[in-house]
């Protein structure tokens, strides 16, 4: 096993990496449209031994990267904390990546493998598309349509955005339709958790009408339901107690006050802490996670926005545990590199070597596809199908896994679809 102070930082490298959504996400209680998918900024650090390692970055800015070229990776980081240097805070998720790569280890492994593999994951897409287009909104059965949709991915955990009286429509108007789209998806689909977030959007009283509104379909948890205060918080948690609710209270993405966040968990007012996984950070949540448990109080970091952060938040479960849950990402596989000789397709870490040895073999003259899968649950079966009629075969590129893993659920796939190639 090579060691971390044997390699020195020799290029830092940053760049943007667009992403997309399978349909346009709607607004919140806050905010208008969230789009059709962000683009997001991140860094890829290489050393002088060869290793490469990336990850989104963090808040802060490149002004220090160049005075940490020359540094060992030992020098910023610690395997057993995390970053170690102020300097390097914004390269947070590529400083673990790029250890994992040295030191022949998932990041979960780093983290502790103190948690369980497999991962539960709601869906965090169910805005309030029931209002758009303006010109003749769709109602509930836009809702209705999106859990289907993302149900057919697999997703058995729906996030429903509330608080449509908040700025869209009147507090009345706005309640009663959250009330009824919470039935309604609730009566469609009643194999499913149902979480709700109101980013705020209610005042308690509001918010406690809504409860006993929709008392019968045993909410998994509450987000977020209004600005948080001591008094507001002991209410809701007095009338889920009273009223036999195992319903979690789960707050701190929007501008976390962390100490006075500890300070309502430790009163019992709070069952979740969900700061966001790239705004707060990789080593904050390694520094925290000892304090959480101490408390009898969960995680789970906040990851909407970009696809990869769940998969930063999965590493967080399976490495630190405690964590209840993790916010899932709609989103699809997506076509890096085009070429006909065939296709590699990769996952996770393995994207950026999969280029690599396609710009190599292109020298050569075999010019390769090269598609970066994304997700293993859902796959991208449209895409996945059409690479596979194309070329006949693919090369799968994963991390660690002999079987059980991303391959084999493509085979698992063509299987399903009756379909043969080589894989």
């Amino acid at each position: 096993m090579t060691d971390l102070s044997s390699h020195r930082i020799a290029a830092i490298e940053r760049a943007e990496l667009p992403s997309r959504y399978p349909r346009t996400v709607g607004r919140n209680a806050r905010l208008g449209s969230h789009g059709d998918g962000p683009t997001a900024r991140y860094a890829t650090i290489r050393t002088d031994q060869g290793a490469t390692g990336w990850g989104l970055v963090g808040p802060g800015t490149a002004a220090h990267d160049q005075d940490l070229i020359g540094a060992t990776v030992a020098d910023l980081f610690s395997p057993e904390t995390g970053v170690t240097d102020a300097r390097a805070d914004p390269l947070d998720f590529a400083l673990h990546d790029l250890a994992g790569v040295i030191l022949d280890q998932p990041v979960y492994q780093l983290l502790g493998a103190a948690g369980e593999p497999a991962v539960p994951c709601y869906d965090g897409a169910i805005y309030l598309d029931d209002l758009d287009p303006e010109s003749s909104p769709r109602g509930i059965d836009a809702a209705l349509e999106n859990c289907a949709a993302d149900y057919q991915l697999g997703y058995r955990a729906f996030k429903l955005k509330i608080g449509r009286g908040f700025r869209w429509m009147s507090p009345a108007a706005g309640l009663q339709r959250d009330i009824d789209i919470t039935h309604a998806v609730r009566e469609r689909f009643p194999d499913c958790q149902i979480l709700v977030d109101a980013n705020n959007g209610y005042t308690v009283d509001g918010f406690l009408t809504y409860l006993e509104g929709v008392r019968d379909v045993d909410l998994f948890w509450i987000e977020e339901p209004f600005q948080e205060a001591h008094e507001d918080l002991a209410r809701l948690r007095d009338w889920l107690r009273n009223h036999g609710a195992a319903t979690l209270i789960a707050d701190g993405e929007a501008d976390p006050d962390l100490p006075f966040l500890i300070d309502l968990a430790r009163n019992g007012l709070l069952d979740v802490l969900i700061m966001d996984i790239v705004s707060f950070g990789l080593t904050p949540w390694r520094q925290l996670m000892p304090t959480l448990r101490e408390l009898g109080v969960a995680a789970s970091p906040h990851t909407w926005g970009f696809p990869v952060k769940t998969l930063y938040a999965a590493h967080v479960a399976a490495g630190l545990g405690n964590v209840v849950t993790v916010e899932g990402i709609i989103g699809g596989a997506e076509l890096l590199r085009e070429g006909p000789g065939g296709v590699l397709v990769a996952l996770g870490s393995m994207v950026y070597p999969a280029l690599d040895a396609a710009a190599e073999l292109a020298t050569e003259g075999l010019d390769l596809s090269v598609v970066n899968a994304r997700f293993v649950k859902p796959l991208d079966a449209e895409l996945l199908l059409q690479l596979v009629k194309r070329f006949g075969r693919l090369v799968t590129l994963e991390e660690n896994a002999l079987q059980g893993g991303f391959g084999t659920a493509v085979l698992e796939l063509l299987e399903e679809q009756g379909l043969q190639a080589q894989v």
